[in-house]
């Protein structure tokens, strides 16, 4: 795993996508986008693919996690049983009983572990104004074309996607929309990570789509207006066939 390649967000979810492909970052697997995979009686797109992947092969993922062989993971012995434990959710009780100590001592424990949390987040925070302050030359992301005028609002680099992807989703695999937000560029950096789930070649009725939409987010009609009216997505006049504007690539 190349820590210095990968996102916080494709470390914590186990993979990461090329121009070409999903990668695990575990084991190096690779799944070509325009490609589709058998597995028993059905057939996944790469995207699906790769989290079968981790599923089935990596149960463990977290664990794999903990003990990433790297000289950043600079957790203990002690602390990694112990994340390995508290991953499982179970209670602490049982968890002080497996470990032969005190409730209150893996109640302490887990205190620690979130005021590490707290420092790291804000240690991220004061690297990224310090040595990633965004130039001039920038990468923006890549947008469906508006009509109409655009203004900044729709010009988003690479490190405020990020940002925007970390703050609104509170996990990203599987994807979960914690609230929608009211900024417009929040909106489109809501929108575009939503559309990465999307198949690029595939077709969906009204239901398949929000069978797609449904898990991420509860107001799944919001989702399917705001994506048709942002340009991510196309459907018929009708409203029976949604597909991924082609003229928007990745």
């Amino acid at each position: 795993m190349n820590l210095l390649e990968l996102t916080l967000i494709e470390i914590e979810q186990g993979w990461h996508q090329t121009d070409m492909a999903f990668v695990c970052n575990y084991c190096g697997a690779s799944f070509a986008n325009d490609q589709v995979f058998p597995v028993e009686d059905n057939f996944y797109p790469a995207a699906k693919m790769i989290r079968h992947h981790l599923t089935t092969v990596h149960p463990q993922a977290i664990d794999d996690l903990i003990n990433t062989d790297s000289k950043y993971n600079t957790l203990t012995a002690k602390q990694r049983t112990l994340l390995s434990a508290f991953a499982t959710g179970a209670k602490d009780a049982i968890i002080a009983n497996q470990m032969a100590v005190a409730a209150a001592t893996v109640r302490h424990q887990k205190f620690t572990f979130r005021e590490k949390a707290k420092q790291a987040k804000l240690y991220l925070a004061i690297y990224e104004r310090v040595f990633n302050q965004t130039p001039a030359t920038d990468s923006l992301v890549h947008l469906p074309e508006q009509v109409g005028i655009e203004d900044d609002r729709f010009a988003i680099t690479t490190a405020e996607y990020n940002r925007l992807v970390a703050k609104y989703f509170t996990t990203t695999d599987p994807l979960r929309l914690a609230r929608w937000p009211k900024h417009q560029k929040a909106i489109l950096a809501v929108l575009k990570r939503i559309t990465v789930t999307l198949p690029a070649e595939q077709h969906f009725t009204e239901r398949e789509l929000t069978d797609q939409l449904k898990p991420i987010y509860a107001d799944f009609p919001l989702l399917r207006r705001y994506l048709v009216d942002y340009g991510f997505l196309q459907r018929t006049a009708n409203g029976r066939d949604y597909w991924r504007n082609p003229s928007y690539k990745e």
